[in-house]
């Protein structure tokens, strides 16, 4: 692996939780909005990563392996925002909103803020452990550099 392609694995990790983070945090402002542009509540988003480039049968990973250097990464990217239909909506009893159906229920985002917090800090650490890798990949490559300007 050249050390482009470490410094690229590292960034494109930063990348994807940064944008991981500003989902989560648009989760969370938006916590308590019945209607959205549509009329519609706001719906929970989540981001789903896949690996950068290469090819991942397992085939290919497996002659990868045999390989003296073993199996090199690509990063990872962010392959989509999704809409969370898995988690039911809240109900809250609220006769005098102004979102309320003919029972009174008010219908509201599927956001919980505990969940957001613990993927908050879930992203946190991830970005956390990319830039460490990133500046130890740094701090080797500038190593090399002392030691061949001293050679």
């Amino acid at each position: 692996m050249s050390m482009f392609a470490a410094f690229n694995v590292n960034a494109s990790g930063l990348t994807a939780q940064r944008y991981r983070m500003d989902v989560i945090s648009e989760n969370v402002a938006n916590a308590n909005s019945t209607r959205t542009a549509d009329g519609s509540p706001y719906r929970r988003k989540v981001v789903v990563f896949q690996e950068k480039a290469g090819q991942t049968t397992f085939s290919h990973v497996l002659g990868q392996a045999s390989h003296r250097y073993g199996t090199t990464g690509h990063g990872v990217k962010v392959s989509g925002v999704y809409k969370d239909y898995e988690t039911e909506m809240n109900m809250v009893y609220d006769p005098s909103h102004p979102d309320a159906d003919e029972n009174g229920y008010v219908t509201g985002p599927n956001v919980n803020i505990i969940t957001e917090m613990v993927d908050m800090i879930d992203a946190s650490r991830a970005y956390e452990a990319n830039s460490t890798a990133f500046n130890a990949s740094k701090a080797m490559v500038q190593r090399g550099l002392e030691l061949a300007q001293q050679g």
